[in-house]
């Protein structure tokens, strides 16, 4: 499931995020029970709960005791709320990074956080990057990468290129970690059951595998497996995270010294 940031309307989605629009205190009248943030946080709450795909302005209502339609007057549509919800999200993120330690010590960190947020919000890998939704947290977010990675010394046009970079790269990461955790739910089967299947399958469909495929067999040849409890699909990806993530940063600061 795709959800595209920015479907409800412009002007509105953008007064919102920014907080340009009318504020709930300035509303004549009593107090009202109900808030843009208090919507918002509901929302999340679902996402986080039960996946993007049961989101909607009624359950977000129902889980504030109201409508959805008592929901309207805050927020205009789900597309706006999408767009509240991502970068509300963002704000948990940290705001900088100590850089005593050298800038590539402070994006391992940084990578690490983005991994560990990711996998508390999935629902996240969801939205497209492909139209940015354009928020303050969301700007702030790369704020912090941008300020971190700037003592590389690499010019805007290439430092864009390794944010991007670095962004595609945690997001796809945590993205196999998540659909990892989500599939046994979604199948009925767990990992370790589909793995064990599978494998035994392959001996017999397959003989002579390591012959036919020499430089798979090569490369999956050293591997200390996963922990005890941890599925073997998460236990690679964080594999891969680690050993991508570093060299990742060896091509940085290869380009950094050009």
């Amino acid at each position: 499931m795709v959800v595209y940031a920015g479907q409800g309307d412009a002007r509105r989605s953008m007064a919102l995020l920014w907080r340009t629009g009318e504020r709930d205190e300035a509303r004549p009248g009593p107090k009202p029970g109900l808030s843009v943030d208090v919507i918002v946080d509901a929302a999340i709450a679902v996402a986080d709960g039960e996946g993007m795909a049961a989101l909607s302005m009624r359950k977000v209502g129902e889980r504030l005791g109201r409508t959805g339609m008592a929901l309207y007057t805050y927020v205009p549509s789900k597309g706006e709320l999408v767009d509240l919800m991502y970068d509300r999200a963002l704000a948990e993120l940290p705001a900088g990074y100590d850089l005593s330690g050298g800038w590539r010590a402070a994006v391992t960190t940084w990578a690490e956080d983005m991994w560990a947020f990711f996998l508390r919000h999935p629902w996240m890998l969801q939205v497209s990057q492909a139209r940015p939704v354009l928020g303050p947290h969301e700007f702030a977010a790369l704020e912090t990468l941008v300020g971190i990675l700037r003592p590389a010394g690499l010019p805007p046009a290439r430092l864009r290129g390794v944010v991007a970079l670095l962004f595609d790269f945690v997001r796809g990461a945590a993205r196999t970690v998540a659909e990892s955790r989500q599939a046994p739910s979604e199948t009925g089967v767990s990992d370790e059951e589909w793995w064990k299947a599978r494998s035994a399958l392959l001996e017999e469909v397959a003989p002579g595998f390591a012959a036919r495929f020499p430089m798979v067999t090569w490369v999956e040849s050293e591997d200390d497996g996963p922990g005890e409890g941890e599925p073997w699909l998460q236990h690679r990806a964080r594999q891969t995270f680690g050993a991508g993530l570093a060299v990742l940063l060896d091509g940085v600061e290869a380009a950094a010294g050009d």
